[in-house]
């Protein structure tokens, strides 16, 4: 009968700490011993307990796991401003990286803009956007 007690105690320890980290880490070992539960109050051995606790526990994380990966998957997301990354536009404003200067225009917005490789590049010429840091655009020349 102690182990009974047992397999309630780590029910209830796993399904506090899930709720706590909403990780889904946890709910595998609540499993797990809810099966070892029923297998206590059926009067099977403490030692195929733990070995059935143990296989199911293991047995659904690898199961379970993946999906609950895709499901609780928080990337990266995307803002607005991301859509002008690989687009090309022109420079209204020469840029110079050393006297932080420089201003392109890229689908009809002009934006402040530092040179990726930190050389000038003069107003009119094309420009390809690498990447955006904070409120600047960081490009490139495009040579023809």
């Amino acid at each position: 009968m102690p182990m009974l007690w047992i397999w309630i105690a780590v029910i209830i320890v796993a399904v506090i700490v899930e709720a706590a980290s909403v990780q889904l880490l946890s709910v595998w070992f609540a499993l797990g011993g809810l099966v070892a539960l029923l297998l206590s109050i059926a009067g099977v051995s403490q030692n195929i307990q733990i070995i059935v606790f143990a296989a199911v526990s293991v047995v659904s994380l690898i199961i379970f796991w993946p999906l609950a990966r895709k499901l609780n998957k928080k990337g990266f997301e995307k803002t607005n401003a991301d859509r002008y990354i690989g687009k090309d536009g022109i420079v209204v404003q020469g840029i110079s990286n050393l006297a932080a200067e420089g201003q392109v225009k890229v689908d009809n917005q002009v934006w402040t803009a530092r040179s990726a490789n930190g050389e000038d590049i003069a107003e009119g010429a094309k420009i390809k956007v690498e990447k955006i840091e904070g409120v600047k655009l960081i490009v490139s020349p495009i040579n023809e």
